[in-house]
């Protein structure tokens, strides 16, 4: 309340007013911590105005005052105790004052005690995957913007590269936990909004919580360098109010038991080469391209090309295993639980027999079902 109470009679100043609305400031958020955190860095900010300008207004005023030209002899005392005790005393007083607010928002932002909800964050290269605990929903969340935009070939929209294909929900009123983690390298989970700005270390579970009050579409990104497409990994989370949540929840978990029952009904049916083929281009372009390229040929010391490899045209198992599982200590990463296993046995057969490939292998969902059980 203190700190709020400075900061409102601070803004009064006509450059505090700019301050506020400029773009170069900090983002005053949609949350109380959100909002804490604002008022700490404007009051910090102010402080050290005033001591900027007493410090160098003192300077300036004796280099003009005490100048050579007006015959000013220089003090010759040395050591003098009440200044020495004044400038130790005065800044340790100013650092407590700044070191109180400082300390009870730092705790309050760690306190993920008593949330209501949690969800599972996990990072990987490029994209983020969602599980909320106490239900049976999770989904990867990819980037939405589209291809031509980023060629230049279109407009920018309005939310370039902060547009996704499944955005996290979360309600409004009700305090929300999330673990953060990551699969493969180091990412971190940014929403400016929420003042949450959170490491995905693999190994590792970071907290961070939020409680927003408001509904609406909140947007942010990966915060830290995280390999190639490291700008193509937005954040979007839609607040909603809490009825309207507990019934996105309630569907979402009915989409989840449907499409379970209907992959299993369709492991027993077999795909011609043609949909194979038709589904496998599309996962590819989708999943497979930024890294391998579009034509298969990869790129030269980066990625592997998947054109006339030994790999791809004759050890089908290891193709099979990379694909589900990925590869450590490299880009590729384990395709497994982000795809069906149609979409997996889709986009094997399509880079078994695409530009010029060839094998005549047709990969069934089966197949990857009886790969992974094994």
């Amino acid at each position: 309340m203190r700190t709020r109470l400075i900061t409102s009679l601070l803004a009064s100043i006509p450059f505090a007013a700019s301050a506020q609305s400029s773009q170069l400031n900090l983002t005053q958020g949609v949350t109380e911590i959100s909002n804490r955190v604002y008022d700490l860095h404007m009051t910090i900010f102010y402080i050290c105005c005033v001591i900027g300008l007493l410090v160098f207004g003192a300077m300036f005023w004796s280099m003009i005052a005490h100048r050579k030209k007006q015959g000013v002899k220089p003090a010759t005392f040395h050591e003098n105790v009440k200044v020495e005790i004044a400038w130790t005393v005065i800044p340790f007083l100013i650092l407590i004052g700044m070191a109180i607010p400082a300390t009870s928002t730092l705790i309050a932002m760690e306190d993920t005690s008593e949330s209501d909800v949690t969800v599972l964050v996990t990072g990987s290269q490029w994209k983020w995957h969602y599980k909320y605990f106490d239900h049976d929903v999770e989904f990867f969340s990819l980037l939405a913007t589209q291809q031509e935009q980023i060629n230049n070939r279109l407009d920018k929209g309005e939310n370039y590269l902060l547009e996704v294909d499944r955005p996290l929900v979360i309600p409004t009123g009700k305090k929300v936990r999330f673990l953060i983690t990551s699969d493969d390298v180091i990412h971190s989970w940014w929403v400016p909004d929420f003042a949450v700005k959170k490491d995905a270390n693999p190994g590792f579970i970071n907290e961070a919580w939020t409680k927003v009050d408001e509904p609406g579409i909140y947007r942010g990104q990966c915060a830290e360098l995280c390999g190639k497409d490291h700008g193509f990994m937005p954040v979007v989370v839609i607040a909603k109010e809490p009825a309207e949540y507990d019934a996105w929840i309630t569907e979402q978990e009915q989409i989840a038991k449907q499409a379970k029952a209907e992959e299993q009904r369709l492991l027993a049916m077999s795909m011609t080469e043609a949909e194979l083929m038709q589904l496998g281009e599309s996962v590819y372009l989708g999943n497979c391209a930024a890294c391998h390229q579009p034509n298969g040929q990869g790129i030269p010391g980066v990625f592997p090309s998947l054109v006339g490899t030994d790999m791809v045209l004759n050890d089908l198992p290891a193709h099979i295993d990379i694909v589900v599982n990925g590869k450590n200590g490299t880009a590729m990463q384990a395709f497994g639980n982000q795809l069906s296993l149609r979409e997996l046995a889709a986009v094997i057969t399509y880079e078994r027999n695409a530009w010029g490939n060839s094998t005549g292998d047709l990969v069934q969902a089966a197949d990857v079902n009886e790969y992974k059980n094994n």
